[in-house]
């Protein structure tokens, strides 16, 4: 009975798996969960901007209407993504185009604000990451990809359905992904894809998955810990929040 229930509440989860066979220190099968939140109150930490290095992922939400509605449809508490270059900048793809601004900006405007890190990326790949990021800016906005991405972000749950073997997720994704979304080429961004597109561009991409394909969502996936939805060469590490709504007990900032 007590395993019908485990079941039961693994198909109602909704989001994608991932079944660890038998092995050292457990004779049944253990599954994993798709994270849905990290926050300092419950396992995360305070940083501030010294934490940061060039390439760092910054995902981020605000409390209005449209990122409202982007975490809703993909089922995330984050709706954006931009790229830290270094010196206090950060680069992103915004519906005026792709721009360059100070990060203090960013942090004022976002309600929540947190870092990740793609290892080994080495000096030259950052500094390609950069060159890359700069020589963008002013291109337009990928408005069609996000308008595809709509009713993507529906279909696609057929692909995630629990217990459903990582290969098979990412091949159907990967299927229906071809048909909505198709193959865009890079002369237009939107924010996941801006940061997949610069990070490929470096010669260390993150997954082999168009970049056009990704949201702000399936990077979070992609963290260490958490089940990504399509495959990555290497889990991101979590750095930490720069910005968090406060909790009801002071949290002490971590410096580096």
């Amino acid at each position: 009975m007590k395993y019908l229930l485990v079941l039961c509440a693994v198909l109602l989860a909704g989001c994608a798996t991932q079944v660890q066979q038998p092995g050292e220190g457990h004779a049944m099968p253990t599954v994993s969960f798709q994270q849905q939140g990290l926050a300092p109150r419950n396992g995360g930490q305070l940083v501030d901007m010294s934490a940061l290095a060039t390439g760092d992922i910054l995902l981020s939400a605000t409390n209005g209407i449209t990122s409202a509605g982007i975490r809703l449809a993909t089922l995330a508490p984050v709706s954006h993504a931009a790229l830290y270059i270094g010196d206090g900048q950060v680069a992103e793809a915004v519906g005026s185009g792709v721009r360059v601004r100070p990060l203090a900006d960013a942090l004022a405007e976002e309600s929540v604000v947190v870092a990740f890190r793609r290892d080994e990326l080495d000096e030259a790949q950052a500094a390609a990451l950069r060159a890359f990021a700069q020589a963008q800016v002013g291109r337009p906005y990928n408005y069609v990809g996000v308008v595809l991405h709509a009713p993507f972000s529906l279909q696609r749950r057929i692909c995630e359905l629990p217990l459903l073997p990582e290969i098979t997720r990412d091949a159907c994704l990967r299927g229906i992904a071809t048909i909505q979304l198709g193959t865009p080429d890079n002369q237009r961004f939107f924010c996941s894809q801006f940061v997949l597109e610069a990070y490929a561009a470096a010669g260390l991409p993150i997954s082999a998955a168009n970049p056009a394909w990704i949201s702000p969502a399936d990077i979070l996936h992609m963290r260490e810990g958490d089940v990504p939805a399509m495959q990555v060469h290497r889990p991101l590490t979590y750095i930490g929040h720069l910005k968090f709504p406060p909790p009801s007990q002071l949290v002490e900032t971590v410096r580096h």
